[in-house]
């Protein structure tokens, strides 16, 4: 007889850890800080799990997720949508912490999603530094758009902001640099990247901090887990339309900007447009299929190491 693999689903609060263990059922939780997260490690290791997942929490999972993987326990980071989108495929809409924590664990279980080596401290440290620019430009935009409807009295005041702003992001975009520069081997990343004609610093950053699977993986793989792998949704009468969502959103949003410059200025990609564009297609889904194009290209050159040249062929 084969006995089931043990599989555990970790639900993630500020200060809690919820645990659930499958096929046993046992349940616990452990405080979300040091000597919580050195109990939870000194509590798993001897059960041998041949899986652990748990949410992306907007960074509260970090602290638990490196020391499990420090201790060598497979661990994967889920997509929430995705284990919320099983949960009610369970049948299970409730939502409480130690619910959470067993829908995460039947995942594991059912789901079997492949653990991908985490990021080092220095990606990591790069990854919040995009995140932080991100967040800037959005308070921007939304200052800029205040001031169009605000009453005179405020003006003054948002125009202060948009200034302050503006200077943190000059900050910032100056940060990611350095954080570039200092390192040997991301400065020989993104010398390989920005060889791209459409491939400009900011670009090149996202990729380096939000994708370190470039390069890795096939460009179907790659293109699914950006979010430009073209999705089928024939059903019922409704045949031929191809769709593309989820994936890395900020990713596939720095991929769309380089393809609107790479059209004009990309020799590859401007013939891939234009062939595009002559045989129907709308503006959106040719920009979209030069965007994969182009992250097809990136990946086949960080994969062999080979900068930029138009006259090559590059496989996939």
């Amino acid at each position: 007889m084969t006995t089931n693999p043990v599989v555990v689903g970790v639900d993630v609060a500020k200060d809690r850890l919820d645990v659930a263990v499958r096929p046993s059922g046992e349940t616990w939780s452990a405080t979300n800080d040091e000597a919580g997260i050195t109990a939870l490690v000194a509590r798993l290791r001897p059960l041998g799990p041949a899986l652990l997942v748990c949410e992306a929490t907007g960074g509260f999972e970090r602290a638990a997720i490196a020391a499990l993987a420090a201790a060598g326990l497979p661990v994967v980071v889920a997509n929430p949508r995705q284990v919320r989108d099983f949960a009610r495929a369970t049948g299970q809409l409730a939502k409480t912490d130690q619910l959470d924590a067993a829908i995460l664990a039947l995942f594991a279980e059912r789901v079997r999603p492949t653990p991908r080596p985490l990021p080092d401290a220095a990606a990591q440290l790069l990854d919040a530094v995009l995140t932080r620019r991100r967040q800037l430009l959005e308070m921007l935009v939304a200052e800029k758009n205040r001031l169009g409807f605000a009453p005179k009295p405020v003006h003054r005041g948002i125009q202060a902001h948009i200034r302050w702003l503006e200077r943190q992001l000059d900050d910032v975009t100056k940060e990611l640099a350095a954080l570039i520069e200092a390192s040997p081997a991301w400065r020989a990343k993104d010398d390989l990247l920005q060889s791209v004609p459409g491939v400009g610093p900011i670009v090149s950053y996202t990729l380096l901090g939000e994708l370190p699977e470039l390069g890795t993986l096939s460009h179907k793989q790659i293109a699914a887990l950006v979010g430009v792998a073209p999705l089928a949704r024939d059903s019922g009468t409704l045949r031929g339309k191809r769709l593309v969502w989820g994936g890395r959103a900020s990713v596939r949003t720095a991929l769309f900007m380089a393809a609107l410059c790479g059209r004009r200025w990309n020799p590859t990609l401007k013939v891939f447009y234009e062939r595009l564009k002559a045989a129907g297609k709308p503006t959106k889904v040719a920009l979209i299929a030069c965007a994969r194009k182009l992250l097809t290209i990136l990946n086949a050159m960080m994969r062999d190491q080979s900068r930029w040249t138009s006259n090559v062929q590059y496989s996939c």
